[in-house]
């Protein structure tokens, strides 16, 4: 022990070589799989019929000729057509993929819970979420039965106390440098720290980030309340009101373009 009450350590290579290489080569592997096994369980979107998509985009088009009509590019001899032939195929259900809605027809939506393409997506979920979740349980035990109490590195850099109880986790030594890195700690290191490694490598859209398995449950998608079906007859009664609201707030862009264009250039006396 030196003067200044600090404590040298040396490492024997082989904790560098048997412990340190080993578990950052085993959590970039297992992060590389998990991202590829996600890819595996997703499965591909189903094709949409042509009614559902026309259903959508009816209402899309609706939503932007109402977004500018404060200053739309259409004339009003186009504008007021459009504007009304949507209102009047929204109240009668020209665009409803099911057709126009019967009287005898129930006015909510169906549980999603008795809907397979919905249960389908919550299961989708819960496996990828165990995917994520349950390797990280596994090395982490792993890492807890062979390598707990070992000091793998030291830091090149200063750093303060507070960082004690967190880069020396399972090793009680109150007089270690700061500085020293224990087995599980490094674990920890490197579940926050590779995720740049894994945008490098896999992308920055890749399911190996494990950020997310500290905000994620397996069972989230479960418990979680589904959100139900859209219900386009309403969306459209709804839309309806609002074109009519964006008529009459109803501007054109080029309304005395030709005077606006004159006087801009002194042309025409102001």
């Amino acid at each position: 022990m030196s003067s200044n009450n600090a404590v040298s350590l040396y490492l024997d290579p082989q904790i560098r070589d048997w412990v340190l290489f080993p578990i950052t080569l085993v959590m970039i592997l297992v992060g590389i799989l998990r991202h590829y096994v996600v890819l595996l369980l997703q499965s591909s979107p189903k094709k949409q019929s042509r009614a559902a998509i026309r259903e959508q985009r009816a209402l899309a088009r609706a939503q932007i000729l109402r977004a500018t009509s404060a200053n739309s590019p259409l004339p009003p001899t186009f504008y007021a057509p459009i504007s009304r032939h949507l209102s009047e195929a929204f109240t009668n259900g020209t665009y409803l993929k099911d057709g126009p809605p019967k009287s005898d027809a129930p006015t909510t939506p169906p549980s999603p819970l008795t809907d397979p393409a919905a249960m389908e997506g919550m299961m989708a979920g819960m496996k990828t979420q165990m995917v994520m979740m349950v390797p990280q349980m596994i090395i982490m035990g792993w890492i807890n039965f062979f390598f707990q109490g070992f000091v793998l590195i030291k830091l090149p850099f200063p750093l303060t106390l507070g960082f004690k109880s967190m880069l020396q986790r399972g090793i009680e030594t109150p007089d270690m440098d700061v500085r020293w890195v224990s087995s599980l700690s490094w674990y920890f290191l490197n579940f926050f720290g590779l995720n740049g490694l894994y945008r490098l490598i896999l992308g920055s859209d890749n399911s190996a980030d494990s950020s997310r398995d500290m905000t994620a449950s397996p069972f989230a998608n479960a418990t979680s309340a589904p959100a139900g079906p859209q219900d386009f007859n309403k969306l459209f009664k709804a839309e309806k009101d609002n074109l009519e609201f964006a008529e009459s707030l109803y501007t054109w862009v080029g309304k005395n373009v030709e005077d606006r264009v004159l006087q801009k250039y002194g042309k025409l006396a102001k």
